[in-house]
């Protein structure tokens, strides 16, 4: 049989440009007719997938293994399948017929485009493609089942001589080529398809057709199925080519570029249409974000009678694995193990301080030596916040794990399990940012607290149950005391003070003053006839400056450290956290003379001077910078007398006020304060000297050793 170009349908050049694809785009339109009748063509698509993966070539003759062993995923649903071909098998016949004729009497690609176009009229338009692509793969699957075993099978070697193909079978040199070419348009017709029908499958309750994402894909896609239409039809003509044309037809060089072409075209409106898509999804999790906040919120809003519905609403299970990694037993376990307890989310990114898990780990563990106490009822989750815009990369999961192998505490399994939803809430709500929080979920899983992180670094588990009745009890009962300073840093404290001794912290950098000081008042207290230990406390955010003053103390017996840095950074974090918790319940220092003196020791951190404070017993306390300290004891003789009267502290303090000059220059450094945060609180802090409000600057600090 001849025949003509037409038989080939070549592409005009204007028909491949975006107007010329918009322009068949609304001919298909035209014929758009739909019956209504909505079909889920995923499952057709999956086999019309398998077949072109299957039917792949491999050397002419040569049969392509398959793994019987494999699982096949669709057995399960060939029930359901088979139903849906009873309604479709006839439609696909239909078009693979239609393509076989109109291409045997040599009429051209579009006009056999448009004549299966009437045919699928009626259907979605993402069963359109399918439709058409699935004719074609019982073409190709027809042919290359001859092709693969046509050497082995005698039914397929006698349809191979029927069919004219054991000569052209025998050219692999010439056969690969073109079918390497007709793989690649038919990896993009398949990729298309795909795309349409997940265009489909998108849930109408988060995207509508109005929306300008799905509008301008809506307004893509008919052009998507003529192309895919046209494509199946060509794809149609190479096969017929190889039956009736043979050595002829292989070495086409035309015909290799109009594959190309329709390739190259099927592919750029693959990528327009994967990245709308894209959009769409984006749309779509942002609509199921806000939803899943909102619900959240009333989640919280709502009495529950248990935590279960919160912690599972915060801490996403998915794979049906336990969720929580246990910090203690190394393993995996479920959720239930934490229904009506107390529980204490420990929220952070992966840059939480090593120094600030190592005391709360010692907190907790303190809390685990006598498990039946009130005060050990509660358990700690680990909540990672990691930005979901990074990618988790290797860095990232052994950070994160490096992390979690410290804590003895529960953990989620993996940072995914913190959905965005859970994030804003976290972010919005509670207001995190990078600082740690401690929020405290009671056994209902109401919030008693959205950050017991100061309670738990001034109380430690005493806070329990950490709510703001109990921060406010715990206040009730204490003064400015020393053992409220400090005697949870050092177990020494507490016999000193149950032996009545002198006990003097201090701190600073100058080794010098350092030296002078300690030197000064132990001769001071030998004189006074006292019992004085001292104790150095460094300064906050304590760096290899400080670590070599504790080395050079140490050498000198000039004083006590503490037995580890993080005990400084500790003792100053504390103090940060008793002004934070006391400015929560309305405290200031013109009102309220614990926080005078907290705000007094964080202003001694923020100069440029040592400073000392000594005390004894409950009520006795003194405390000044270094310069007036270590006058005041170089001058002990002038207050000597009144120290024999009065008491060594009173007299002390005496003399300090009598060195007070009207002026002074105060520094207060509060960390954990945003700039948002400084126009709420400047009015509250006050100089400890002076009573006028203090004024805020913005300061950025980058400190090495």
């Amino acid at each position: 049989m001849e025949l003509s170009s037409g038989f080939y349908g070549r592409s005009n050049p204007h028909m491949l440009s975006t107007s010329g694809g918009k322009a068949m785009g609304k001919l298909i339109e035209a014929t758009h007719e739909p019956a209504g009748v909505e079909i889920n063509m995923k499952p057709v698509l999956d086999i019309v997938e398998d077949i072109f993966e299957r039917a792949t070539p491999a050397a002419p003759g040569a049969i392509k293994q398959v793994d019987a062993s494999e699982p096949d995923e669709r057995a399960l649903h060939y029930s359901s399948l088979e139903q849906m071909m009873d309604v479709l098998s006839a439609t696909i016949n239909r078009i693979s017929c239609e393509i076989t004729y109109r291409l045997s009497i040599g009429e051209d690609a579009h006009s056999t485009t448009l004549a299966v176009a009437q045919i699928v009229k009626g259907y979605s338009w993402d069963a359109k493609i399918v439709l058409a692509l699935a004719a074609f793969a019982m073409t190709y699957g027809e042919f290359l089942l001859v092709v693969q075993l046509y050497a082995t099978n005698p039914l397929a070697k006698d349809v191979a001589l029927l069919k004219q193909l054991p000569e052209i079978l025998t050219r692999a040199d010439l056969l690969k080529p073109k079918f390497d070419t007709l793989a690649n348009l038919i990896n993009a017709m398949a990729v298309v398809a795909k795309c349409t029908v997940e265009f489909k499958g998108l849930p109408s309750k988060y995207i509508r057709p109005e929306d300008p994402e799905m509008s301008s894909a809506n307004a893509d896609i008919p052009s998507a199925v003529y192309w895919t239409i046209r494509s199946t039809v060509i794809c149609s003509s190479q096969i017929m080519g190889l039956i009736n044309m043979g050595h002829e037809f292989l070495s086409s060089t035309t015909d290799a570029w109009e594959l190309s072409s329709l390739t190259h075209n099927i592919n750029s409106i693959y990528n327009d249409l994967v990245e709308k898509l894209n959009r769409c999804r984006q749309r779509i999790n942002e609509r199921k974000d806000i939803e899943a906040f909102e619900t959240l919120v009333r989640l919280f809003d709502a009495v529950h009678i248990d935590n279960m519905k919160i912690l599972k609403a915060l801490i996403y299970a998915k794979d049906d694995q336990p969720p929580l990694w246990d910090g203690t037993t190394k393993q995996r376990v479920s959720i239930e193990l934490l229904r009506r307890k107390s529980v204490l989310l420990l929220i952070s990114d992966l840059q939480i301080p090593e120094k600030e898990l190592i005391i709360l780990e010692q907190i907790y563990n303190e809390s685990r030596v006598q498990p039946t106490r009130i005060e050990s009822q509660y358990e700690v989750i680990w909540i990672p916040i990691v930005d979901r815009s990074s990618t988790f990369d290797d860095t990232m999961r052994k950070q994160f794990e490096s992390l979690q192998a410290m804590m003895p505490w529960y953990s989620v399994g993996h940072p995914s399990m913190i959905q965005p939803a859970v994030m804003r809430y976290i972010k919005e709500v509670w207001g995190f940012n990078k600082k740690p929080l401690l929020v405290v979920l009671d056994p209902q899983g109401r919030v008693v607290n959205p950050n017991a992180m100061p309670m738990m670094f001034i109380w430690g588990s005493m806070a329990f149950p950490f709510t703001k009745l109990r921060e406010e009890a715990l206040w009730k009962e204490e003064t400015w005391r020393i053992e409220l300073l400090a005697d949870s840093i050092d177990p020494s404290i507490i016999n000193w003070l149950t032996d009545r001794k002198f006990i003097c912290l201090y701190g600073g950098e100058d080794m010098n003053w350092i030296r002078k000081f300690t030197t000064t008042a132990k001769a001071v207290a030998k004189t006074a006839n006292i019992e004085l230990e001292m104790l150095y406390v460094g300064k906050s955010n304590p760096r290899e400056r400080v670590r070599r003053n504790m080395t050079n103390i140490e050498l000198e017996n000039l004083s006590h450290t503490l037995s580890d840095i993080s005990l400084i950074w500790f003792f100053w974090v504390r103090l940060e956290s008793m002004w934070h918790s006391r400015a929560q319940h309305g405290v200031t220092v013109r009102n309220d003379l614990i926080m005078q003196e907290i705000l007094t020791m964080l202003g001694f951190d923020g100069s440029d001077q040592g400073w000392a404070v000594i005390s004894r017993g409950a009520d006795e306390m003194a405390r000044a910078k270094a310069e007036t300290f270590l006058k005041s004891l170089e001058e002990y003789t002038a207050w000597e007398a009144a120290a024999a009267e009065k008491g060594f502290i009173p007299a002390l303090n005496d003399h300090f006020r009598s060195l007070r000059t009207e002026h002074h220059c105060n520094r207060l450094t509060l960390p954990g304060i945003s700039v948002a945060e400084i126009g709420s609180i400047k009015d509250t802090v006050v100089c400890v000297d002076c009573g006028k409000p203090m004024e805020a600057l913005l300061m950025f600090r980058c400190c090495t050793d």
